[in-house]
């Protein structure tokens, strides 16, 4: 059986911008991948190639073993699309949309309608088809964009950001939804800015950081590669570097330390990998205490998806959100002063 996706050596460029290296990520039939990375790291090209709105520079993009490059209108029948942004015409109703749809896939009268309607009755949208989409919560517009996406029964679903600006109760109702997908033999790729919405859904995860895939494999193989438990300290509320470099090179020589990374962008804290069921978090008090160096605050935990990001990159996916929304801003501000001048 072909592979639900396979990408390899995927490049794209954008004038002097590489916004995807070299992206390889092959996705099983019925499984949740999960696509994570900061803004600017790529997710965004890589789905657009995916879902053929935009042609790659180079590289390999199959869905089912059909080309999205040499065949993008049959490869476009395997896939459904939901991006992160609902784009609905607020005068339609949800049928009437749903019925467009159909019309645009070129699915016969008798079997739209049935499709509709189990579209209708699978979201619980019975009380809003057929009133205006405009009129619509966030919650209800996510469904009946889900409803379209699935309308012609991809094979693939892939989905951007599904539940970003949904409350809790919302966001539950899609987990639970995608969750039927699969076990109905849906193939589904998920970006998501949530952490623990990909740990709790996808069965394999990539991570891409700046136009490369830097890791890929379960949650859990992805955290049990750091080998520990987590300690989170601040030497002080804000600590200088070379007093946090000078900590570092203490607690490296702790055997029950099997990483130290200085995180310039929290203070200069100091996240550290240690052996599980151990007193390392004593241990590294005491150290610390009989050196001399305060403690501000400190923290034991097990590893997160985050942590593996830190491990990769030596900064954690907030971080590096914070820095692309900062870096997004001064690029704003340079616009605005260039139109003044």
């Amino acid at each position: 059986m072909a592979a639900a996706v396979h990408i390899e050596g995927l490049r794209k460029r954008y004038g002097t911008v590489e916004a995807v290296k070299d992206v390889s990520l092959t996705i099983e039939p019925g499984e949740i991948f999960g696509l994570l990375g900061p803004n600017g790291a790529g997710k965004t090209t890589t789905i657009r190639c995916l879902c053929t709105l935009t042609a790659p520079d180079s590289g390999t993009v199959l869905i089912n073993g059909v080309s999205v490059l040499d065949n993008p209108r049959l490869a476009r029948q395997c896939l459904g699309y939901i991006a992160q942004e609902v784009a609905l015409d607020k005068m339609l109703t949800g049928r009437e949309l749903l019925q467009l749809q159909a019309a645009l896939y070129h699915i016969p009268a008798k079997v739209a309608r049935d499709r509709i309607q189990q579209m209708v009755e699978l979201l619980e949208l019975q009380d809003w088809a057929d009133r205006q989409s405009g009129t619509y919560s966030g919650g209800l517009k996510k469904r009946l964009d889900l409803a379209l996406g699935l309308l012609h029964q991809p094979d693939v679903l892939v989905l951007d950001e599904p539940t970003v600006g949904l409350d809790i109760e919302t966001r539950s109702a899609v987990w639970q939804f995608l969750r039927q997908l699969q076990h109905s033999g849906t193939t589904i790729l998920i970006t998501s800015h949530y952490l623990e919405e990909v740990d709790a859904l996808a069965n394999r995860v990539a991570i891409i950081d700046n136009g490369v895939v830097i890791a890929t494999g379960t949650p859990n193989e992805l955290k049990d590669r750091i080998g520990g438990d987590r300690i989170t300290l601040r030497l002080r509320e804000f600590t200088p570097a070379p007093e946090a470099e000078q900590a570092k090179t203490l607690l490296q020589q702790l055997p029950c330390v099997q990483n130290v990374i200085v995180n310039s962008a929290q203070g200069n804290s100091l996240n550290l990998v240690v052996a599980a069921q151990t007193d390392a978090l004593m241990t590294v008090q005491q150290s610390l205490k009989a050196a001399g160096f305060p403690t501000f605050g400190i923290a034991q935990s097990r590893p997160s998806l985050d942590d593996v990001y830190l491990a990769a990159t030596g900064r954690t996916l907030i971080d590096a959100e914070m820095a692309a929304a900062g870096n997004r801003d001064l690029k704003a501000e340079r616009k605005q002063a260039m139109k003044g001048a």
